[in-house]
């Protein structure tokens, strides 16, 4: 009865978190009107970091910080680099060359990548009602997205976004190896690997693209989206990773498909004809 009840509970975190992910693609893409997007990205993660170190620090004493060995070490750094630094950085990038709803889409591809992951590097397998649930979810993005009619100035946009599939498809598999073992506290994993993420993304957008001149609406954006999608939205989706499988977690993520393509034709005016929602209902049902 408890482990039903505390998948439950993960899951409505889950679903929960990625609600506060899909408000981010309608918030950055406003940002990034005026923010560059490496920089914006760095911004935000950086902030978020330093919003977590005084809780990762009361975590640190409970747990014993210093009792991470080496492969812990190069395991958060590896989460770092491949969920913030690559994963978050090709969103951000993406984002100026493609509509939230495609970008959401084109993540979902990372299911199918996680289940075979999970498979070989986790011993996580699918129930059969899991892999129809999949395979229906594919099929309603498919539906959401055919026929693919890609401009020149998409190709761009669809080269990053690949990218991001791939690093978010890895770091998914890798963050369920470290939380289902449970011997850091979600909040280090967090801010560790975060913290490493957005020293890569300041690093090399500072340099790349400057530092911009922001207005106050801009700080307030990235205040919301450091501390309440991300500090606290990252830590939660780490605590449920202790309780859901890799592949669990990745169709609850793929339920963003779904809630961003509802917000930006709320609030960005990106429009939703009948076939699009034909396909976001498959995919609900699927999820």
């Amino acid at each position: 009865m408890n482990i039903t009840r505390s998948h439950r509970v993960a899951v409505l975190q889950a679903l929960l978190v990625t609600f506060l992910w899909s408000t981010s693609f309608v918030l950055v893409k406003i940002g990034l009107n005026e923010i560059p997007a490496l920089t914006f990205a760095g911004l935000r993660y950086s902030l978020a970091f330093l919003c977590l170190i005084p809780i990762a620090l009361r975590a640190a004493a409970r747990s014993g910080f210093q009792r991470l060995n080496r492969q812990d070490w190069l395991q958060l750094i590896s989460l770092g680099f491949l969920f913030y630094a690559i994963t978050q950085g090709s969103v951000f990038l993406s984002l100026e060359y493609l509509s939230a709803a495609t970008i959401s889409l084109m993540l979902n591809v990372s299911t199918i990548l996680v289940a075979l992951f999970g498979i070989i590097f986790l011993g996580e397998k699918p129930s059969r009602l899991q892999w129809l649930g999949v395979l229906l979810f594919i099929a309603g993005a498919a539906v959401y997205f055919l026929p693919v009619d890609i401009r020149k100035d998409e190709s761009v946009g669809l080269i990053i976004v690949t990218a991001a599939v791939l690093a978010n498809s890895i770091s998914t598999v890798l963050g369920r190896n470290i939380n289902r073992k449970q011997t850091i506290e979600p909040v280090l994993i967090t801010t560790i690997s975060m913290g490493i993420g957005a020293s890569a993304l300041i690093a090399l957008g500072l340099p790349i693209q400057g530092v911009p001149t922001l207005k106050p609406i801009h700080w307030i954006i990235i205040a919301w989206l450091a501390v309440v999608n991300t500090a606290f939205a990252f830590t939660l989706w780490n605590r449920t990773q202790r309780v859901l499988t890799a592949v669990e977690s990745s169709i609850i993520n793929n339920t963003m498909l779904i809630q961003t393509a509802i917000l930006a034709w709320i609030f960005l005016a990106e429009s939703l004809d009948v076939q699009e929602i034909i396909g976001l209902i498959f995919a609900a049902v699927g999820a």
